[in-house]
């Protein structure tokens, strides 16, 4: 059973924050082991067990990019620690970003965020599992590992 069965909503780029939050709330009623202090202990094992799994669900599904990486993984298109390789322009721009870093760099990443954002906004704003094409997945998994990398500048700026 994948996140989006546990928390019975629709496959999607951008969980809607507020049904997710219900759905949570209604899941944890149900499996907290709080709930089964009197059960046998396989019960009390298989609520821990489904309740864990529902704590993980909710990380990854409030946090739109590891959503993005999740969906991403469920059609096959990612892999855990994949070696993805970005177009050379986009790492030299990154490049000479990371070199420039100032009190300006992080208003410039955002504006560079959101112009890698753009070729790929209707695809997650918009995504379906039964009609969004591989090729409209395969262009957001470029976009996830752009906006990785930013992360990462963004990281040494704030760290």
């Amino acid at each position: 059973m994948n996140y989006f069965e546990l928390f019975d909503i629709p496959v999607s780029l951008q969980v809607d924050k507020n049904t997710l939050a219900k759905k949570y709330f209604e899941l944890q009623k149900q499996f907290h082991p709080d709930f089964f202090t009197q059960a046998t202990e396989h019960e009390q094992s298989e609520a821990l067990e489904k309740s864990s799994q529902i704590n993980k669900a909710l990380k990854v599904l409030k946090n739109e990019n590891e959503t993005i990486k999740y969906v991403l993984q469920l059609k096959g298109l990612l892999e855990e620690e994949e070696k993805y390789q970005l177009p050379p322009e986009f790492l030299m721009e990154v490049m000479e970003l990371n070199e420039e870093l100032s009190a300006n760099s992080q208003q410039q990443i955002n504006d560079f965020e959101t112009e890698i954002y753009e070729p790929v906004k209707n695809s997650i704003e918009n995504f379906s599992a039964e009609t969004t094409s591989t090729v409209e997945l395969l262009k957001v998994k470029e976009y996830y590992y752009k906006k990785k990398y930013l992360q990462r500048i963004l990281d040494r700026i704030d760290g």
